[in-house]
Order: C-alpha cells, then sequence, then structure tokens
C-alpha cells in the first residue's frame, strides 16, 4: 500500500467505504477542498501556555486574544484561568530553588557545630516542639493527640538491610495555587474596580504581586501585565482610569513593564532572552515614542539584564574575523585582507533565565570534569546487545557527561547501559518524561529496570531519594526524552547530582522541543561539549520508514501490506471531525485490532472546527455520552490532568466529591480541588503534539484539517507521526501544505544563552 506519496494528495480507494473503512489513497490533489479559513486554528487559548511555548505548534496565543476587545470581561476570566496554572508553575520552581538553597546552606555549615533541633523543619519541628513542650511541663502529652481519646500511634520499626517494601499508592492531592489572604484579594478587587478592570483578576493578581498587591497597583497599574493573560491594551486601559491625565505611552512604569512583558511572552514561545533590536522594534509598535531610553531605563531598573554574545562564527566571513593569535601579535584582521570586525549581539534576559542557563552550563562543566573512571566497564561494554550500545557504555565508562540521540528503537541502547552500571555495582537509573515512557523504559531490555518519571525524581515521590547533602542518591542518571527538558528544570537536576555522578541526555532530536523556555538537548548537542553517541539503530516498519523520512525532510512512500499507514483524504473541517470519529470507534478497531481506548487523536491547535475541542466533542458524544454532570465530565472519560506548564498526564474520571474530581492516572489516583479542575483537567481523546510529546500509543490518527496548514512544521509532523506503535491514520485536508512543510519548515529557532556559555566553559580535553 502506498503512503503519503509526495508532491500529491491521494484520495479514497474502492476499500474506503462510506462506513469508514481504512483505506489507502490514490486520488489526485484536486479532490481535496483546502476552502476552510485559516482563523479556525488560531484560536489557541491564553490557558494552553504548554501548548503555545514550543516550537511548530500553533503559536498565536497572544496575536488571537489581541483581537479581543481590550478589557473584556471574558479575556479576564481567561486570564485568571491561565494564572491559576502559571502560578502552580511558579509555585513548584521556587519550592524547588528554596530546596536549592538549604542544599547549598547545609553545604557552607556541614563542618560546624549543629545545635539541637536548629535544622529541623515541617513535621520533625512540629515533632521537636510537642516533646519540648511536655518536658518543660508546658503541655501534657495528651494535648498533642488527635484527641483525648485517641492512643498515640505506634511506632514503626525501622528496617533493617532488607529493602524497603513497595510504598502503597497513596491519593494525590493536586497542588493548589499558590494562597493569599482574602483581606489582599479583596483589597486588590477594589483597586480593578476603580479601574475597570474584572474583579475576577483579583485573586490571580494578589498570588502574583503578593499581600501589598492594591498598594502596588495604585502606585503602578501597569504592574497588572504581570499577571498571566492580561494584554498591554487592558493594561493601558487600566492606567488611565486610576491615571488620568498622569498616563502617558512614554511613562517609564509602563516602558519597563512592556519590556517584562515582552520577555515573560518570548519565554512562552521557548526563548531565554530575545535580541535588544527585536525588544526595541516591539515597543515602537506599542507606542513607545523613545525605545532606546526605555530599553535603558528596564535595565537600570533591574527589570531585565543585558549581555553581549559575539555571533555564531558561521555566520561571518572567515578571513574578516579577528585570529587569536593575530591579537598576541598584535596583528588584525584587516592585515589579514578582511576590515570588518565580527559583530556583537546584545540580549536582554529575565534573570530567572540567566541564572538558570548559567547554573546549568557550570553544572554540566562540574560533572564534565569530575568523572572519575572508576569501574572496569569493558566486559560491560563486551557484552552490549548492540554496536550502538556497546558504544555509549564505553562512552560514559570515560565521560561524566554524554550525550546520546536516536529514535524510539534506540531507548534499548539507555536501558542496556543502566543494566551494565546496576551489574557493576552503581545506582544507576533512568528518567523519562511520562509515565508512558518509564513503563517503555523499565521494559526496554526484557528484565525490569529502575526508571521514574523527571517530575518524580525532582520532587522524591520517586527513585532513590538524596543523600545527607542533598543530592541525589545516584551515581549514573540517564535522562530520556531529553529534548522536552527546560532550562530550569535541567537546572535543578544538574544541580541535584553529586560530584562524580554522571549523567547521561538521550533523546530524539527531530521531536518538538520543551514547553517551558530553553532547548537543552540541542544546545549540548551543538556545542559539541561532551562525547556524543549517534544510536545506528532505526525504527522498524513502515512508520519507522516513515518518520525516518520526515526527519531530513522527505515525505517519501512507503509500503504498509498491513495497513501500518493509511491515508484518509477530506475535503473540511466538518468531514474530518466524522471521518475521526469513524477511524476511533469503528475502523481501528475492527480492521487493526486495536481497540478506542488504546487509539489516541493529535491535531494541530486546540481552537478551530477540528481542533482538540470540537474532535473531544464529537469522540465524547460517540465513545462515552453523558451529561457532564462533575463540571463537564463524566465516570469513564478520557482526560489529561496539566498540573503545571507542559506536564501533560494521561488518566480517566473515576467520581467527584466536594473534595474535587477524582482522576486515575496510569493507576495512581489524582485529586484536583473543584477551583483547579477548569484550569488544569481537559479531555484527551484528541491532544495537541505538544501533549502528546513522549508518550507513544497502538495506534493514532492525526488529523490535519484545510485551516491547519500554517500550524505545521517538520518537527510538528515528525512527532504526531512517530507517536504511533502498530497505527498511523492521516486524516488529510491540507493538500500540498504537508509536503511543503516537511521539506521546508524547520524547527523554530529559540534565542539561547546555554550554547555560548557551554562553549566558554574548559573541558577536560580543553584543560589538558
Amino acid at each position: 500500500m502506498t503512503a503519503l506519496p509526495r508532491g500529491e494528495t491521494p484520495g479514497p480507494s474502492a476499500e474506503d467505504t462510506e462506513d469508514g473503512d481504512l483505506a489507502a489513497a490514490d486520488t489526485s490533489a484536486d479532490e481535496v477542498s483546502t476552502d476552510v479559513s485559516t482563523d479556525d486554528v488560531s484560536s489557541t487559548d491564553a490557558a494552553d501556555a504548554d501548548d503555545a511555548t514550543a516550537d511548530g505548534d500553533t503559536k498565536s496565543t497572544d496575536e488571537a486574544g489581541e483581537a479581543d476587545e481590550a478589557g473584556e470581561a471574558s479575556a479576564g476570566a481567561e486570564g485568571a484561568g491561565e494564572a491559576a496554572a502559571l502560578s502552580e508553575a511558579e509555585a513548584e520552581l521556587a519550592a524547588q530553588r528554596e530546596l536549592h538553597e538549604r542544599i547549598e546552606k547545609r553545604k557552607a555549615e556541614k563542618e560546624g557545630p549543629i545545635p539541637a533541633g536548629t535544622k529541623l523543619s515541617g513535621t520533625a519541628a512540629d515533632l521537636l516542639a510537642a516533646v519540648r513542650a511536655v518536658e518543660s511541663g508546658e503541655k501534657t502529652g495528651a494535648a498533642f493527640y488527635d484527641s483525648p481519646a485517641s492512643p498515640p500511634a505506634p511506632r514503626r520499626a525501622v528496617p533493617s538491610a532488607a529493602p524497603a517494601p513497595a510504598r502503597p499508592r497513596m491519593p494525590e492531592t493536586s497542588r493548589a495555587a499558590q494562597g493569599v489572604s482574602p483581606e489582599a484579594t479583596a483589597a486588590a478587587q477594589v483597586v480593578l474596580a476603580e479601574g475597570g478592570a474584572p474583579e475576577t483578576l483579583a485573586r490571580p493578581a494578589a498570588e502574583t504581586l503578593g499581600e501589598q498587591a492594591a498598594d502596588a497597583l495604585r502606585a503602578d497599574p501597569w504592574q497588572l501585565l504581570a499577571v498571566p493573560g492580561v494584554r498591554p491594551e487592558q493594561a493601558d486601559g487600566f492606567a488611565r482610569a486610576l491615571l488620568g491625565a498622569e498616563c502617558g505611552p512614554d511613562d517609564e512604569r509602563r516602558t519597563a513593564a512592556l519590556v517584562g512583558w515582552l520577555l515573560e511572552r518570548a519565554a512562552l514561545q521557548g526563548h531565554t532572552a530575545l535580541d535588544a533590536s527585536a525588544v526595541r522594534a516591539a515597543l515602537a509598535e506599542r507606542a513607545v515614542t523613545d525605545p532606546d531610553a526605555a530599553v535603558e531605563h528596564a535595565v537600570a531598573e533591574g527589570v531585565v539584564l543585558v549581555f553581549q554574545d559575539g555571533l555564531d562564527p558561521t555566520a561571518s566571513a572567515g578571513p574578516d574575523q579577528h585570529d587569536e593569535q593575530d591579537e598576541q601579535d598584535g596583528e588584525t584582521a584587516a592585515e589579514e585582507g578582511g576590515d570588518e570586525q565580527q559583530p556583537v549581539q546584545v540580549l536582554l534576559g529575565l534573570d530567572r533565565y540567566a541564572l538558570a542557563e548559567e547554573s546549568l552550563a557550570d553544572g554540566l562543566a562540574r560533572l564534565l570534569n569530575a568523572c572519575e573512571k572508576g569501574a572496569d566497564w569493558s566486559q560491560a561494554a563486551s557484552a552490549a546487545p548492540s554496536p550502538s550500545a556497546a558504544e555509549l557504555i564505553r562512552a560514559v565508562a570515560t565521560g561524566g557527561l554524554v550525550v546520546h540521540s536516536g529514535g524510539e528503537a534506540a531507548r534499548a541502547e539507555p536501558a542496556a547501559l543502566i543494566a551494565a552500571a546496576n551489574g557493576l555495582g552503581l545506582r544507576a537509573v533512568g528518567a523519562t518524561h511520562s509515565v508512558d515512557g518509564r513503563h517503555r523504559l523499565a521494559t526496554a531490555v526484557g528484565d525490569p529496570l529502575p526508571a521514574v518519571t523527571l517530575s518524580g525524581l525532582l520532587s522524591g515521590t520517586e527513585g532513590p531519594g538524596r543523600d545527607a547533602e542533598g543530592a541525589l542518591a545516584l551515581d549514573l542518571l540517564v535522562v530520556l526524552d531529553a529534548p522536552q527538558l527546560d532550562v530550569e528544570t535541567a537546572a535543578i537536576l544538574v544541580e541535584s547530582l553529586a560530584d562524580g555522578a554522571r549523567l547521561v541526555l538521550s533523546g530524539d532530536p527531530g521531536v518538538l522541543g520543551s514547553a517551558g523556555a530553553g532547548r537543552v538537548f540541542a544546545d549540548v548537542l551543538a556545542s559539541r561539549a561532551c562525547p556524543q553517541v549517534v544510536s545506528r539503530t532505526p525504527d522498524p516498519g513502515p512508520i519507522g520508514e516513515l518518520v525516518s523520512g520526515i526527519g531530513i525532510g522527505e515525505l517519501s512512500q512507503v509500503e504498509a501490506p498491513g495497513k501500518e499507514v493509511v491515508i484518509v483524504p477530506v475535503r473540511d473541517a466538518g468531514e474530518a471531525v466524522h471521518r475521526t470519529v469513524q477511524l476511533v470507534a469503528d475502523s481501528v478497531p475492527r480492521a487493526i485490532g486495536v481497540p478506542s481506548a488504546d487509539t489516541q487523536v493529535i491535531t494541530v491547535g486546540h481552537g478551530g472546527s477540528a481542533g482538540t475541542r470540537a474532535l473531544n466533542t464529537a469522540l465524547k458524544q460517540r465513545l462515552n455520552p453523558g451529561p457532564g454532570r462533575f463540571g463537564g465530565f463524566d465516570p469513564g472519560d478520557r482526560v489529561v490532568h496539566v498540573p503545571a506548564p507542559g506536564r501533560a498526564v494521561p488518566g480517566s474520571v473515576v467520581s467527584a466529591d466536594a473534595d474535587g474530581l477524582h482522576l486515575d492516572c496510569a493507576g495512581t489516583p489524582v485529586v484536583v480541588p473543584q477551583d483547579r479542575v477548569e484550569a488544569s483537567v481537559r479531555h484527551s481523546w484528541a491532544l495537541s503534539a505538544h501533549q502528546a510529546a513522549g508518550m507513544r500509543w497502538p495506534a493514532v490518527v492525526v488529523v490535519l484539517p484545510g485551516d491547519a496548514a500554517q500550524g505545521l512544521s517538520r518537527p510538528w509532523v515528525y512527532t504526531a507521526f512517530s507517536r504511533g506503535e502498530r497505527h498511523l491514520s492521516v486524516v488529510h485536508g491540507v493538500d500540498q501544505a504537508l509536503p511543503r512543510a516537511v521539506a521546508e519548515v524547520p524547527a523554530q529557532e529559540r534565542t539561547t544563552r546555554l550554547r555560548p556559555l557551554l562553549e566558554a566553559l574548559p573541558t577536560p580535553d580543553a584543560a589538558s
């Protein structure tokens, strides 16, 4: 069977009957209509920050929002929902930074005496206070029981050398938004009402600006821009209402807030910094008459940091560049035949990302320079299941940091490395982006392997825990799905590794990047600061052949005798939804043998007539109809829980009560509070490619309606098409846009500073 031929969009064959039977396509492209407006696909809302952040996906979050009327109440409500989601992520990052500070403090003070009890916190500190209160006679022991009649809980025996039993899975409560006092929220509500802003912004404003949010907004109304979901037009209207004649486009408070807002919006697109000229141009578009002065003021006020980096040497002609030895000899590049100097790029960045990139670069250099040879890996390399696995084991034997790249089949190579390291008596574990990835890694070489999710490892709910100094109790950490690593998570992870530990970053460089800011995996690859192992193990079958071609920019023909790849042409978005429901409910289960529960739909955006919302509505009506009595959900609904931007956890609805919505997420009970359901739970029969990254299903249906053409890129197509293990159906309505996107639209470049930082750091080879 022929699938996805270059240059034409196939149509239905005789097998493609009205009841939705799977079939190949042979009709010419003129039978496929693309007359649906492209505006539909750009309606991704601001709450979908996890998908608006990454390359190749629909990036019109802000542009679509700017078309609304400033100060519209619905936009304010939407901003409130996003604020709850982002404040959760900020709270998690703040907690991780606090942990890092405590680790550093412990390291600095570990040689000094520790006064009894002063290092305790949380439950331990409460227990110590209770004991001292009883000893002093201030309170009786019974006062600390749950009730006068309840006896003290029996002490658990401390296990000896025997391994600890598996921890029971307890219901997980979704992290609530950062708490603020009712008084702060009420005060902020009063100020917002005076400025004509929606009252729904009161709580997110208080969470973002703190207990003194009301005073801050009165003194500087443009601080409202710091609240997620608020646009400059809304902040300007709020400021005019409060300040009256004092309000002007060049107010330094306004320009400083705009600079910060531009960089925050850039972070949602994956950038950790922006070229200063781009910031000035954006300020000019916002009616700022002197963008240069505005940028200088923002730098002086500490809103942003400024960096000067040389441009990529490959972008300049060699004879025109200064040579280091020539400079030592007092010669210039002009004497060598050129009179141009290498240009300097001025970048602006927020301190959180600047510090994260610098910390990450230092941490990676520490791992490179602190590695010791230790155990003899030669026998393990000889016993490796493949040449690529042997090469990876040999690289790790002598390197503290190694990068490994390859497709799905190549996951067996880091799995073999983990098994070999454990066989040598080392503490080795693999970390993945998702629960599904953890399962696939744990079973990659047959025998169970120690595997965790990255979020579980950092939070302490999975993995070996931490040592006395707060470092992860590991000798080797292998991070799979490394392209999904954002710079802040990567910095925390590397800082958590002890000196002498080894780190392997493994992933497929062709997939979409992280939902958060940065491009860690790509920057480490490009810097060539450490050994790199490229797998020679190809993904098997027609899907593997198709995806391999997409990775090099070719949408080639593949033979699929078992209907592994099927094209279903459609003429408009309505037909795309109809055929998708047929495929999931009828055709794939009957022809392929994959049930609907194991078939995943992937589409370009959340909005539009064939986006995730429309598809989920149609699929729910067919697969699990119900009134949606639990905030739009019914028991049995397939959902995705987003506890923080970039983290999509698939699950299903179990029930709901006063505590919230009860979910089953891969066997782990999760309770989402009622006020967080709307912002963090969505139906998931249909997902975006970013939500699907790091996961795979037996069958996948990729939906490409006509209005999705502008959202396509090579990484998007590569990611979506590679999610299927046994079967891939493509609901095709974008005509020539698909082969054109694969051939001509690479990943959107992100502006980051990690690569030059890594290139400037000394490595063992440079030191020798």
